[in-house]
């Protein structure tokens, strides 16, 4: 298993639009959709965000998150905007007038784009009314999405309800979950639903036409005829029941959005969200939480849920987009057969959002979070300042001004903002801080996190002040030149990594179009792009910003404070509550009801447990074998050498970048050294050196590169004792500025000097803030890096670098930072010596051709200047944690269980089967068994054919023990597995699917160093593919032998909260050993 911790300075994909994915819900979890994405999850990355404590941008989509956007300057003469020359506009497929009028459907506009190199045509059905928007190009990655506006008038969550449930079973796939067998057996490229605070989108992709026409119609059904609003079984599902087992037993509240909801609220962060969210616009709809307050989910009525779909499902509602190379005919074909079943709706009216009129006087909202007890809580205080920037929609110029003036003030380290904030010591981290403008009306917040009581006034007035400071001095020249670069860099790449580019555009264009406004506007940013630079360049930087900073935050009287106060008994009095209210609801029974309700919470958990029969599993469309490839897509890849150097060239077309990726061996650094690995990839990010401040270091990044990352990678290597463990230097820019690139990678390497304590100790503070953050809403991969540091070295390496080790660590270098700076420094100087070498090193570029021969040189003196050989001697790994089941104390609602075990040391030999096998276990067992009749958010399993751990994962879990007896169930269940053959190849196509996920050219080379370093070659990925394609129904049974060492021998850790641990400690007797983490 590959793992990564990452700190950066812009590598990532930007977009001037600077929209945030803050309040979203998706069907799937994040850990159940990516371990659904990759066979055996065999590559991990577990990433500290370049930019902490700010929010996830939609410029990339879904759980995507995303670093630097950058804005601008006055040497705007020699700033071309490369990413947005004019082209002639390709021919691609047209839909004339009188084709669309025998489809029903009248042609509104059409316009090339040409920032996205497509022809887009909007369509309206006549009938109902209903907008498409049809993008053509020559993208293989296609694309459909329909969304409607769903705005919810309370918190009962109604619209994530049913974004869960109508994918559960429709008019023309009438079976349990078609949504999941797509999981399970196509070739989807992304395949998932996620609720707005005002809208629902339900999305898929496809390389594959025949495949993205399934997955087409599989949608279409579900939306507009779903089984779940005759089917009060799936309301309680996944919405909320009550569960009652025996009457003799307590009642308990269950359901899926119920408990995801629960561990959404766990979360600080996410609490704080959403109070701003309301507290911002609390006279609209987004005064309510759409995603559902566990405490007004049982509120909701089976009536009320039919009723929100028959109002605002409806065609008259939708906005539907096409974009690929696929037939924009055929597109209109298929959307008639469903839009002209349906007559004109009011819907569209009534669904409008209504915007929030602007506040007089400024407010201020105190609130409690729920805190563990440990450290000091007087030290845990969040404030965060928000402002609702304008009544009416903004133009684009001024939208993209906004977003160049976010990242000037907080995009990067060297952001004023955000640094002086941080170097006030007045908190640990930002928190809710960014510009978003994804919904109706746009908001700006600021704030931090880890502030002492006596320090949330001083926060307050710091922000003020420095916006008034930035107001009145303006940004230095080299940070606008930075954010411009930028911007123009990534929108010439327009990188969308794993996910596809034309949901990243539909998601653009969707903010605007939702709200009845132009959906091409959002898509065409060269004219205000060149606009905004005239009059940087004519008027100078201040003269834009300034007046924007006073008019829109400043003089804004739409300002709302909001202070978090920690609470250590707020978890518990929820908790109390909750459980008074399901008592009084059980002494209203009699014992009739209670045994009415015993009955029918066994005929929920018969009907979720027992299988679809294969005649409806049949109606689900899906691919033959024939379909499916016999090769692997194979990269292009040229071992050579320089100067005594391996270096990897992949001749592929990137747009004239270059992707450079530059390997250290980690094998002399010292034992002890190994916590401090990811601070000191921070500090070669963050900290100056002798001619350059960090600010100074970084604006220069911004302005000659795409960005720079550094991060350490561990993994176990299959055959082999020793782990893979590896520093990498990875970064990209034009193909021009190549010796800029390995120039600023020499400096970061060898110049940056480790001297300044004050950052240092910021950089451990914000660390720890972070790793708080992700015990609470990533306690699965906290969990698994446990358990894998218990079975394999690789893990334990990655274990201390990322996990609950390295938050102990850290906590202690907290204090030694003051006490033994010196020596810290020292040891930072030391990891460098140990790591940069000549020796041990390897190069990976991904480039065309030409550019890989001209940049030659410049690697040749980059390399040139490194040492021959590391300090100190090869150093043997050998580090575990004690094998034990282990409970770790958190304060949450909800669970995070695990249970893993090295099937290797059974004597299993790896086979492609496996990774069948293992995907088929998530889609089928532990779907139904955690997350379907569980009620946990996310149940999946996790094989690492390179350490030979097989691990089992929940996510936001009400159970515990019980999730572990599912888990040890697991290999009687491939023994009494009974699968034909259409199932089996459904199975087959789906594991394809995900060794064959789409890659663009970066991450394509990226894949390929990835295999170098871990020994696979092309000859084992042909094997392996064929071994996947002739799995037999005898290779499942054959595994649950190899699976049961997990049961047997495995280890068991879980992240939970206190009550829940003494409970399975009572009724197993101190079965787990606990291990209090907040």
């Amino acid at each position: 298993m590959l793992r990564t911790v990452s700190c950066s300075a812009s590598l990532t994909s930007a977009s001037p639009f600077f929209r945030q994915f803050r309040l979203s819900y998706s069907s799937l979890s994040p850990s159940t959709s990516s371990a659904l994405r990759v066979p055996g999850r065999n590559l991990r990355r577990v990433s500290s965000p370049p930019s902490a404590g700010r929010r996830v941008f939609l410029r990339r989509g879904l759980r995507v998150p995303s670093a630097a956007d950058r804005g601008v300057n006055r040497q705007l003469s020699r700033l071309s905007v490369r990413a947005v020359a004019t082209q002639p506009a390709p021919s691609y497929p047209d839909v004339g007038q009188d084709e669309a009028e025998k489809l029903g459907f009248e042609k509104v506009s059409e316009e090339f784009i040409s920032e996205c190199k497509s022809k887009a045509t909007l369509f309206r059905h006549k009938k109902t009314g209903c907008e498409v928007m049809s993008v053509s190009n020559e993208d293989e990655n296609k694309v459909f999405g329909i969304v409607l506006r769903t705005p919810p008038k309370d918190s009962t969550g109604i619209p994530h309800i049913l974004e869960h449930s109508v994918l559960c079973g429709s008019r023309k796939y009438p079976l349990k979950e078609p949504f999941v067998e797509l999981l399970k057996g196509s070739l989807h490229t992304f395949l998932n639903a996620f609720t707005y605070p005002d809208r629902t989108c339900y999305p898929v992709a496809s390389t594959n036409t025949k495949d993205f026409y399934n997955l087409v119609d599989v949608y279409l059904d579900a939306v507009f005829f779903p089984k779940c609003v005759d089917d009060v079984h799936t309301f309680q599902q996944e919405g909320w029941h009550y569960e009652l087992n025996d009457p003799s037993e307590d009642i308990s509240y269950k359901g899926v959005v119920f408990n995801e909801m629960k561990g959404v609220y766990s979360q600080p962060d996410n609490i704080l969200g959403r109070i701003a969210q309301q507290a911002i616009s609390p006279d609209n709809t987004y005064g309510v939480d759409s995603g559902g307050d566990p405490k007004d989910i049982p509120k909701l009525t089976f009536e009320e849920f039919k009723d929100f779909h028959r109002k605002y499902y409806h065609p008259s509602n939708a906005r539907i987009w096409f974009y690929g190379d696929d037939d924009p005919l055929q597109r209109l074909h298929i959307l008639s057969e469903y839009l002209d079943m349906f007559e004109a709706s009011p819907s569209r009216d009534t669904s409008k959002i209504e915007p929030q009129k602007l506040f007089s006087a400024p407010i201020r909202i105190v609130e409690k979070y729920p805190a563990g007890r440990d450290g000091d809580l007087k030290k845990k205080n969040m404030v965060c300042i928000n402002w609702l920037l304008s009544e009416k929609p903004l133009d684009l110029e001024t939208q993209l001004a906004l977003g160049f003036l976010d990242h000037l003030m907080l995009g990067t380290p060297a952001s004023p903002l955000r640094k002086i904030l941080l170097e006030s010591g007045l908190g640990e981290a930002l928190v809710s801080s960014g510009m978003s403008d994804e919904l109706l009306q746009p908001q700006f917040s600021v704030g931090m996190k880890g502030v002492s009581e006596d320090n949330v006034q001083k926060v307050e007035e710091l922000i003020i002040a420095t916006l008034q400071k930035l107001a009145e001095e303006g940004f230095e020249n080299e940070a606008v030149e930075a954010s411009m670069n930028t911007i123009e860099f990534s929108l010439r790449e327009n990188n969308t990594g794993s996910f596809p580019r034309g949901l990243s555009l539909m998601l653009q264009s969707i903010a605007k179009w939702i709200y009845d406004m132009d959906p091409f506007e959002p898509l065409k940013y060269t004219e205000p792009l060149k606009a905004l630079k005239a009059r940087i360049a004519e008027e100078g930087s201040k003269a834009v910003f300034s007046p924007v900073i006073e008019q829109f935050i400043l003089n804004n009287s739409h300002r709302v404070t909001i202070e978090m106060q920690p609470d250590p008994e707020k978890a518990s009095q929820e908790e109390a509550e909750e459980k008074s209210i399901l008592e009084k609801v059980k002494a209203g029974m009699t014992e009739e009801d209670l045994a009415e309700l015993a009955r029918a919470t066994e005929e929920l958990r018969l009907k979720q447990e027992t299988p679809d029969p294969p005649e409806a599993l049949r109606c689900v469309p899906s691919l033959n074998l024939s379909d499916i490839p016999k090769e692997p897509t194979y990269v292009p890849t040229e071992v050579g050498d320089i100067n005594g150097v391996k270096v990897l060239r992949h001749d592929l077309f990137t747009n004239d970048i270059i992707y450079a990726e530059v390997v250290f061996d980690m094998g002399s650094l010292k034992h002890e050294l190994l916590p401090l690995v990811p601070l000191f990839c921070q500090s070669l990010m963050e900290m100056g050196t002798k001619d350059l401040s960090f600010v100074q270091l970084n604006q220069m990044i911004g302005r000659k590169t795409g960005g720079i990352s550094v991060y350490p990678l561990t993994s176990s290597v299959r055959g082999k004792d020793e782990p893979c463990s590896k520093i990498i230097v990875r970064g990209k820019s034009m193909a021009g500025r190549a010796e800029d690139l390995f120039n600023l990678m020499n400096c970061l390497l060898q110049e940056v000097q480790f001297t300044d304590q004050p950052r240092f100790k910021q950089f451990v503070s914000q660390s720890i803030a972070r790793m708080e953050n992700r015990l609470r809403g990533s306690g699965h991969g906290v969990a698994a890096a446990r358990m894998d540091a218990m079975l394999n070295i690789a893990g334990w390496m990655s274990e201390q670098m990322g996990g609950l080790s390295y938050l102990e660590f850290l906590r202690t270098l907290e204090k030694k930072v003051d006490e033994d700076w010196e020596g810290i420094s020292s040891s930072l100087d030391e990891i460098r010596r140990s790591l940069l070498a000549k020796n041990g090193c390897i190069v990976n570029m991904t480039a065309d051709g030409k550019s890989l021969t001209n940049i030659e040189k410049s690697l040749e003196k980059f390399l040139d200047l490194l040492p021959e050989n590391p300090s100190g001697g090869l150093v043997t790994w050998d580090g575990r944690l004690p094998l034990r089941n282990e409970a770790i104390v958190i304060p949450t609602q909800v669970n995070y269980v695990g249970k893993a075990g090295n099937i290797y040391s059974t004597g299993y030999e790896l086979d492609g089967s496996a990774y069948v096998i293992s995907k088929h276990i998530s889609t089928t067992w532990l779907w139904d068994r955690v997350r379907v009749s569980g009620g946990a958010y996310g149940g999946f399993c996790d094989f690492d054919s390179h350490s030979g751990v097989f691990s089992f994962l929940s996510y936001r879990d009400p159970n515990l023990l019980k999730t572990l007896d599912i888990y040890d169930g697991t290999g009687d269940f491939l023994r009494g597995l009974d699968m034909d053959q259409e199932t089996l190849t459904k199975a087959i196509i789906g594991t394809i699917g995900d060794v064959d996920s789409y890659q663009l050219p970066d991450a394509k080379g990226y894949s390929s160093l990835m295999r170098h370093l871990l020994g696979v070659t092309d000859e084992e990925r042909q094997r392996k593919r064929e071994e996947i394609l002739t799995t037999s129904l005898k290779d499942f049974k054959d595994f649950a032998e190899a699976i049961d060492v997990v049961r047997d021998k495995g280890v068991s850790v879980a992240v939970a909260s206190a009550e829940d641990i003494d409970a399975a400690n009572n009724a197993r007797s101190n079965f787990f050993e606990v291990k209090k983490a907040l």
